[in-house]
C-alpha cells in the first residue's frame, strides 16, 4: 500500500441533497481517538497563531454561493449535490470507472450506488462493461446528462469569470495555487492530472 493510501481519508456518508460528514464529538466517535501525535501537531502548529477567521469565512460564504447557483437547478429535478458531482466529473472523464470515481468523490459505495442508480434510471448516466476487464463498469453521460452538467457547470462558470472580472484575471494562477496548497500534499499531483485530463466544453460538444 502506497504512503497516500495510507494516509487518505475515510470515506463519509453523503447525503443526496447535501454533505453530511461526521464532525466534532459523537459517542460513537469520540475525541480520544485522535492520535496524541495528531493532538501535538495541531497545538504546535497553532501555538500562539490565531486561526485565520477572515479567510475561513470566506471560503465558508464562497462556497455557499458558489453551489447555491447549481442547487436553484437541481431543485428542479429533485436531484442534489451529490449528483452534481456526479455528472460532472462523468461528463468530463466519459468511461471513468466506478472506483475512480469513488476515488474523486471519496463518498461511501452505498452512496454512490443509490445516487448512480436514479441518475441511470433517469436517463443522465450510461454505463457499459469495460472492454480489458469485464469486472469494471464504465460509466458515461448521455446526451441528456451532459446538457444538464454543462448547465450546471455554466452557471458556476459566470460566477468565477466574474470574480475574476472583478479581483483582476492576473489573479487567476495565484488563486489556483492557493487552491491547489488547500488540498493534502500527498493528493496535489493527482488533483492537477485529473484537472488537466478533462475534457472542454468543445470537446464534450464533439462526442457523438
Amino acid at each position: 500500500m502506497t504512503k497516500a493510501a495510507r494516509t487518505r481519508p475515510a470515506p463519509i456518508p453523503d447525503a443526496a441533497n447535501e454533505d453530511l460528514p461526521k464532525v466534532g464529538y459523537s459517542p460513537d466517535t469520540p475525541a480520544q481517538e485522535l492520535s496524541e501525535q495528531d493532538l501535538s501537531d495541531d497545538a504546535t502548529a497553532g501555538a500562539g497563531e490565531a486561526p485565520a477567521y477572515d479567510l475561513i469565512e470566506l471560503l465558508f460564504f464562497a462556497y455557499r454561493d458558489f453551489v447555491a447557483d447549481p442547487d436553484r437547478i437541481l431543485a428542479e429535478y429533485g436531484f442534489g449535490r451529490a449528483h452534481h458531482r456526479v455528472l460532472h466529473f462523468v461528463d468530463r472523464h466519459p468511461g471513468l470507472t466506478i472506483a475512480e470515481l469513488l476515488d474523486i468523490l471519496r463518498i461511501t459505495k452505498q452512496s454512490l450506488n443509490r445516487v448512480l442508480k436514479e441518475l441511470i434510471e433517469q436517463g443522465y448516466i450510461a454505463q457499459r462493461t469495460g472492454t480489458s476487464d469485464r469486472r469494471h463498469r464504465l460509466l458515461t453521460c448521455t446526451p441528456e446528462g451532459r446538457q444538464l452538467a454543462q448547465r450546471l457547470a455554466g452557471v458556476q462558470g459566470r460566477r468565477v469569470r466574474r470574480a475574476l472580472a472583478e479581483a483582476g484575471p492576473a489573479l487567476r494562477e495565484p488563486a489556483s495555487r492557493f487552491l491547489l496548497a488547500m488540498i493534502e500534499p500527498e493528493e496535489r499531483a493527482g488533483v492537477s492530472r485529473l484537472i488537466a485530463g478533462g475534457e472542454s466544453a468543445a470537446e464534450s460538444e464533439a462526442r457523438p
